[in-house]
């Protein structure tokens, strides 16, 4: 019997002998197709890379990173109803985010920025600055909105290489219409819910202070280009988020009834019960309460503060940063300082600067009072940020002197540290060498007709360089 199945075992081994081979061949043909598929979707994947690439190249522009944003849990109301007019397909495309200085809409624009991430939708950014205003330019930010929109958009690299040819052109309006308009009217499949969502922060900040023409052009040229926002049938699908101070010029483009205007309310407008007092309250809690203090002095510093805030986070945030040190002892000077409650919220500020100022140089002698002011007139006259090795050439600047003067900055708003040291807000210096500064401080005559600049300093000091308030 056993002899007899001998032959039939033989012929089932040899099939499934043949079976193995013929599965190996398939295998391996198989892995020789798939590594030959692979390696040409990986030389297609390195092409597009490539392509892009130089199609960023040749675009070019610079980008700022976007400040930070708003505190969590705050701004709930505002962040709300700017999403609503987003989703809101029927609605104006336009949204623009208006107020005084120091009121957060920088926050808010980076807050906004953040949550449209989230949800997994495209967004493009850019923020204009006085400080950087020869290379972050409207020539600039087209040049960004058209190389993001290429990375969205694969489709559209095609169209923007055939303009390269106008990439060149110092013609905004033919450089807007080349890299935005004419791309973006190929996008015809796709629907407004899957656009990028377009976000510009501090637009009245484009073109620096705007003293000569060319910084006038570069403002005009962007207020025109983005009018077409509203006007051109293509671009009215993309929504545009704006902020800035509520300029006439930019009023007079976006007037209301072709933009939704979200306003944030600041001095006299605020009232107790508003939610940008309540926004700062919880922002100033949550500050103090980091400080160790017990819960009934904080809150009856809060009942004190927020009420002088009157909507200006700037303001709150400098008091915070002035109250790290010595918490009760810095609260009871703020609360002897002179205050008028009818006060110009911006003379409320430039207030809050000298205490802050008289309060960390009280214990100084009247030389390194000279060298800060000296190393601080420099900062806010330069034209960029001053390095400290550079700071140390003036007369009575040392390492002593830079950490006491980057203690003071530290205590004001949108200072730059490290090796770099800068400041760049109006009110700031204002507050230094404006009619009110404090009484121990030379005006900037004084620093720099009596303090012998070296001549490797002087080119920085050529003109004022400021961002907003």
């Amino acid at each position: 019997m056993t002899e007899s199945l001998a032959p039939a075992k033989y012929i089932l081994v040899r099939a499934q002998k043949d079976k193995a081979t013929g599965l190996r061949d398939k295998l391996h043909a198989f892995t020789e197709r798939f590594d030959r598929d692979l390696l040409i979707e990986i030389r297609l994947v390195q092409a597009i890379e490539k392509e892009l690439h130089d199609l960023v190249i040749a675009i070019g522009g610079n980008r700022l990173s976007l400040r930070e944003p708003c505190m969590e849990g705050t701004r709930h109301d505002i962040l709300q109803q700017i999403e609503t007019e987003i989703k809101n397909t029927h609605g104006h495309n336009v949204i623009w985010i208006r107020g005084s200085p120091g009121v957060g809409k920088s926050a808010l624009a980076a807050s906004i920025t953040k949550r449209i991430q989230d949800q997994n939708r495209h967004v493009i950014w850019f923020r204009f600055d006085r400080t950087e205003s020869t290379t972050i330019t409207t020539n600039a930010l087209w040049r960004i909105v058209a190389r993001d929109l290429a990375c969205c958009y694969p489709p559209l690299r095609q169209q923007l290489a055939q303009g390269n040819t106008k990439l060149s052109s110092s013609n905004i309006d033919h450089l807007f219409k080349a890299l935005i308009e004419e791309p973006i009217s190929m996008l015809e499949d796709v629907s407004h819910e899957e656009l990028p969502v377009i976000v510009i922060d501090a637009l009245d900040e484009c073109g620096g202070l705007r003293h000569d023409s060319s910084g006038m052009d570069n403002y005009e040229g962007l207020l025109r280009t983005l009018k077409r926002w509203t006007l051109s049938d293509c671009l009215k699908k993309f929504k545009l988020i704006i902020t800035s101070r509520p300029e006439d010029q930019i009023t007079q483009t976006f007037p209301e009834s072709i933009s939704i205007h979200v306003n944030i309310p600041s001095g006299n407008d605020v009232k107790p019960e508003d939610s940008a007092s309540k926004d700062i309250q919880a922002f100033l809690m949550s500050c103090l309460s980091a400080m160790g203090m017990d819960e009934a002095w904080v809150s009856e510093a809060c009942d004190y503060l927020v009420p002088q805030a009157a909507g200006m986070f700037i303001w709150a945030t400098t008091v915070a940063k002035f109250l790290k040190k010595n918490p009760k002892q810095r609260f009871d000077i703020l609360k002897t300082r002179g205050h008028d409650h009818g006060a110009d919220r911006f003379k409320e500020l430039y207030s809050l600067y000298s205490t802050v100022i008289q309060t960390s140089f009280h214990d100084l002698e009247e030389e390194e009072i000279k060298a800060i002011t000296s190393a601080i007139g420099a900062i806010i006259f330069a034209k960029q940020p001053l390095d400290d090795t550079m700071l140390m050439k003036l007369p009575g600047v040392d390492t002593l002197i830079l950490s006491e003067t980057v203690s003071c900055l530290s205590l004001t708003p949108a200072p730059s540290f490290d090796s770099i040291i800068g400041h760049s807000r109006i009110s700031f210096s204002l507050t230094l060498f404006g009619d009110t500064y404090p009484s121990f401080l030379v005006s900037k005559i004084e620093v720099f007709t009596n303090v012998n600049l070296p001549c490797c300093v002087l080119p920085l000091l050529c003109h004022q360089s400021f961002t907003s308030i």
